[in-house]
């Protein structure tokens, strides 16, 4: 993860976010009609398109209100890793949730991001644990603690809320999880990303990262070494050659 892809990140957020209270400003001074043309009607063939824009609508100031920040959190936290794997997240999401609601939901009109947020949610929950990668499943247990209480509004039952669509974005969050993993063979391994950590901490506490200095010591040790020993062989020569001269003089 690098600066670059947080800002990124950053930056299409607050982009997304602009969009959709843009489109709520003239949804709202339309008289909501735009939710009537674009919201996903269930079982209705010429309405099935419609769920690529019933996400990007909302019924009111308050919807879009208690959709924002978690969108802007949780969308933030799945673009990190890269914006061309966050628009594929969000396009599974959207044809997922879309299709729950356009398959199962027996009636009535319905529109909004929430889809799209739960499957931010799964996706980050998930892309940890199938990526292997230790940074993003602690960044799924602190999205799971901070947003788990959302998962109630995917109980069935709740009055005024597809709990289908929240259901099936939950379901495309951990899809797009599955299908966009890192590939085997770039993996890292849980002991691997424990140890570089460690493995550095010990190198710089021995001083083992000047390596060449090091080698330098080792071959200058060695001509210090083998100087002594070639000028104690000189000698020793010089002292034979003098001693058996000595000897054939009679002395």
């Amino acid at each position: 993860m690098s600066v670059r892809k947080v800002r990124d990140a950053a930056v299409i957020m607050v982009a997304f976010l602009a969009l959709l209270w843009i489109l709520q400003v003239f949804n709202w001074a339309d008289g909501y009609r735009l939710d009537t043309d674009f919201g996903i009607l269930p079982h209705h063939v010429s309405r099935l398109p419609d769920i690529f824009t019933a996400p990007f609508l909302h019924i009111s100031w308050q919807h879009i209100e208690g959709n924002s920040l978690p969108l802007f959190v949780l969308g933030f936290l799945a673009a990190y890793r890269g914006i061309a794997r966050f628009l594929l997240v969000t396009f599974i999401a959207v044809v997922v949730s879309g299709l729950a609601v356009w398959l199962f939901q027996s009636n009535g009109l319905t529109v909004g991001a929430s889809g799209i947020i739960f499957g931010y949610f799964g996706y980050v929950l998930l892309r940890g644990i199938f990526d292997r990668n230790l940074v993003d499943v602690v960044v799924g247990v602190v999205a799971g603690l901070l947003y788990w209480g959302i998962l109630e509004v995917a109980i069935p039952g709740t009055p005024g809320v597809s709990w289908i669509g929240h259901v099936g974005g939950l379901a495309g969050g951990i899809v797009a999880a599955w299908v966009l993993r890192t590939p085997h063979s770039d993996r890292l391994t849980w002991r691997s990303q424990l140890a570089v950590p460690f493995r550095n901490s010990s190198s710089r506490a021995s001083g083992d990262t000047d390596s060449v200095p090091a080698t330098r010591v080792s071959a200058d040790t060695t001509r210090r070494d083998t100087a002594p020993a070639a000028s104690s062989a000189g000698g020793s020569k010089a002292a034979a050659d003098l001693l058996r001269k000595l000897k054939e003089m009679g002395l």
